[in-house]
């Protein structure tokens, strides 16, 4: 009978322990089963123009960036500034892939702020990101030879761009 009235509180403390180990993980090291393979195949409208975004696109002997990005999310915001650096600074094609998104907002994100992209496809239904084994928003490859190389889970920040991004397109 006295455990009834404190169950409430182991309850509560078992979720806060929870919650501040989950708190503590670090998505950007979660392995992705797709590095090392093929980009699969993949075909999306485009933002701006007609014709279609594919996987057949991120093929290149030079280092490929796919960016996965919506305009309603917050960290994908913080890290447009890096994607503006890197496609200024440095030779590399970036794509991005526009995911689950009103299409006027993800134009008025990129005419707001900058295009880095290559070509921007939309995946509205998200289909295109469940397949290229996308958790969430944004997301970052780093794609070879067709052959996805290094996935970043999370966004980009200036001290990664250079302590993981840049070795990686700059060594290929």
């Amino acid at each position: 009978m006295r455990l009834i009235k404190f169950l409430p509180l182991i309850i509560i403390v078992l979720l806060c322990i929870f919650f501040f180990f989950s708190l503590n993980n670090d998505t950007t090291k979660l392995s992705s089963p797709l590095v090392g393979k093929d980009v699969p195949k993949f075909s999306v409208d485009r933002l701006f123009n007609s014709g279609k975004l594919t996987n057949e696109d991120l093929i290149s002997d030079r280092p490929v960036i796919l960016n996965i990005w919506s305009s309603w999310c917050i960290p994908c915001r913080a890290e447009h500034d890096v994607l503006m650096v890197l496609s200024e600074l440095y030779d590399v094609d970036i794509y991005g892939l526009n995911y689950k998104d009103n299409e006027t907002e993800a134009k008025n994100f990129i005419e707001g702020l900058g295009n880095p992209f290559e070509k921007i496809g939309v995946d509205t239904s998200g289909r295109s990101a469940i397949n290229l084994g996308v958790y969430g928003v944004p997301e970052t490859l780093i794609i070879q030879n067709g052959i996805i190389i290094y996935k970043h889970i999370g966004p980009i920040h200036m001290n990664e761009l250079d302590e993981k991004i840049l070795p990686l397109i700059k060594d290929l």
